[in-house]
C-alpha cells in the first residue's frame, strides 16, 4: 500500500494542474495560481514521501514529468496565451476573415499571435523530457525548473491583471515585451546553466549557505513586495546560482 502513497501525491498535482488549465482559459489567473501553487506543493513531497517510505521507482518518476507537464508546462502556456490575447484584443476563438500577413507595423493584430504563448510549453516539455535522462541533474539543476519557470509566468500574468501597476502593467501588455518574456522562458529552462537545488540533506548551516539566504530573501521580498517579488525571488535565484558557479570554480583551481 505504501508503494501508492507517493503516485497518489503526484497524481493529486496532476489534478491540480487540470484545474488550475481551466481557470487559466477562463481568464482567471489568480485561481489558476493558487492550483498551480498546491500542484507544486505536492510535486515537492511526492519525491521527499518516496524517500520517506524508501519506495522510489521509474513509475513514479515518469508520473512525475507528466504531472509536471500539465501543471508546470500547459498552465504557464495558457497563461502567456491569455497575456497575449488580452494585448492583441485577438484570440483563436475570433472568426478570421482574412489570411492575409499583416504589416510589419501591425503584426500583432491577428488571431494566431496568442499561440506564440505556447512556447513555453513546448519548452517546458524539452526540458522535462531531458531532465529525464540527464544523470547531472540530481543534487542540482541545469536550467530553471519547470515549477520555477510556472510560476514566474503565472505571477506575471496576475500582475498583468493589476491595473493599478501602472508602468509595469503598461509592459506587460505589450505583445512585443510579453514575446520577448516567452523566449526568454524558454531560454532559461533549457540553457547549459547550473543552478542550485533547494533540497536540504540536513537542516545545519554548514553547505547549506546559499540556501538559508535564498529562503530568507524569499521571506522578505514576499512579505514587502507580496505577488511582484514573485520575479524579483527568480532573477534573483538564478544571480545567486550564477555567483555561486563563480565561487566554486574559484575553490576548485585553488
Amino acid at each position: 500500500m505504501k508503494n501508492w502513497v507517493p503516485n497518489i501525491i503526484t497524481l493529486l498535482n496532476l489534478l491540480c494542474g487540470c484545474i488550475g488549465a481551466i481557470y487559466a482559459f477562463n481568464d482567471q489567473l489568480i485561481l489558476a495560481g493558487i492550483f498551480v501553487a498546491a500542484g507544486i506543493f505536492f510535486d515537492f513531497f511526492d519525491g521527499l514521501a518516496a524517500r520517506l517510505l524508501h519506495v522510489s521507482s521509474e513509475l513514479g518518476k515518469q508520473l512525475d514529468s507528466l504531472a509536471d507537464m500539465v501543471t508546470s508546462g500547459l498552465v504557464p502556456g495558457i497563461v502567456m496565451y491569455q497575456m497575449l490575447s488580452d494585448a492583441v484584443g485577438y484570440n483563436l476563438t475570433n472568426t478570421i476573415t482574412s489570411f492575409e500577413a499583416p504589416s510589419p507595423e501591425q503584426w500583432y493584430a491577428h488571431p494566431f499571435v496568442p499561440v506564440i504563448g505556447f512556447l513555453i510549453t513546448l519548452g517546458s516539455c524539452y526540458r522535462l523530457a531531458k531532465f529525464n535522462i540527464d544523470t547531472r541533474q540530481t543534487d542540482s539543476f541545469i536550467g530553471v525548473p519547470t515549477p520555477a519557470n510556472a510560476i514566474l509566468i503565472i505571477s506575471l500574468g496576475i500582475i498583468a491583471q493589476d491595473y493599478n501597476a501602472g508602468w509595469v502593467t503598461e509592459a506587460l501588455t505589450n505583445p512585443y515585451v510579453l514575446t520577448i518574456i516567452t523566449l526568454f522562458s524558454v531560454y532559461i529552462l533549457n540553457a547549459e546553466l547550473p543552478l542550485f537545488a533547494l533540497k536540504f540533506k540536513s537542516f545545519g548551516w554548514k553547505g547549506n549557505e546559499i540556501r538559508w539566504i535564498f529562503i530568507a530573501l524569499c521571506i522578505t521580498l514576499i512579505a514587502t513586495l507580496q505577488i511582484y517579488a514573485v520575479p524579483c525571488i527568480i532573477v534573483i535565484y538564478i544571480l545567486m546560482s550564477v555567483v555561486n558557479n563563480v565561487m566554486s570554480k574559484k575553490k576548485a583551481n585553488q
